[in-house]
């Protein structure tokens, strides 16, 4: 990977770019009110569970869906498919909303210009559009999606910062496994086993007091 290359894919995946990512939690808000993620092992459990079995495998599989789309039908097919798999309305309004943001962004810096997509959807097209190499696209998303979700975490358990990086430094080579796992795998591959993640993202929409959008 060049390290220009690198270097517009860090710009877009740093918490600096402003697609929200910090005011979601993706479900995990729920777990540790309901006492199942409480310390920093059971976030990571919590956390392998989502990327191997859940959101992190199927984001990841959407991003090469878009990268390789061969025309606007088949774009469409992937952003129709990233909609229909979203397990909750706070988890489709997290990814309408972050992919709103993330084209608007990538048009103003690089003059990238994308139609309406979901997060990962937009993200894997523009990389195709920039010409970035696919497999380190994958391999970085899935570790900023993580990384969002452990920056949320040291607020909510709390957890110490230092902890938090602990966890996401053992998470970071499951990303690129993770995404060499599901290299080669389409649209007819998305699915998931992570049902405590997604139905701690439905019962987030009635939590009484929240901190997070999702």
């Amino acid at each position: 990977m060049r390290t220009e290359d690198a270097l517009i894919l860090a710009q877009w995946l740093s918490p600096a770019f402003p697609v929200g990512a910090f005011a979601y939690s993706h479900g995990l808000e729920t777990a540790v009110q309901d006492g199942v993620v409480w310390n920093g092992g059971t976030l990571q459990a919590w956390l392998e569970d989502v990327l191997w079995h859940g959101t992190g495998a199927n984001d990841a599989i959407l991003v090469a869906a878009a990268y390789t789309a061969r025309n606007e039908d088949e774009l469409d097919l992937a952003d129709a498919s990233a909609r229909a798999f979203a397990a909750s309305a706070e988890r489709l309004r997290e990814g309408l909303l972050m992919g709103s943001a993330f084209t608007a962004t990538v048009l103003a810096s690089h003059g990238i210009t994308l139609p309406d997509l979901v997060y990962p959807v937009a993200l894997g097209r523009a990389a195709r559009l920039a010409k970035l190499p696919l497999e380190p696209v994958q391999a970085m998303y899935l570790q900023a999606f993580v990384s969002n979700i452990v920056s949320a975490a040291v607020r909510l358990i709390p957890l110490g910062q230092t902890e938090g990086q602990a966890v996401l430094g053992r998470l970071a080579p499951q990303c690129g496994k993770v995404a060499a796992k599901v290299r080669g795998r389409g649209l007819d591959d998305l699915g998931g086993t992570a049902f405590l993640s997604d139905v701690a993202a439905m019962r987030h929409e009635t939590l009484n007091i929240r901190l997070f959008r999702s």
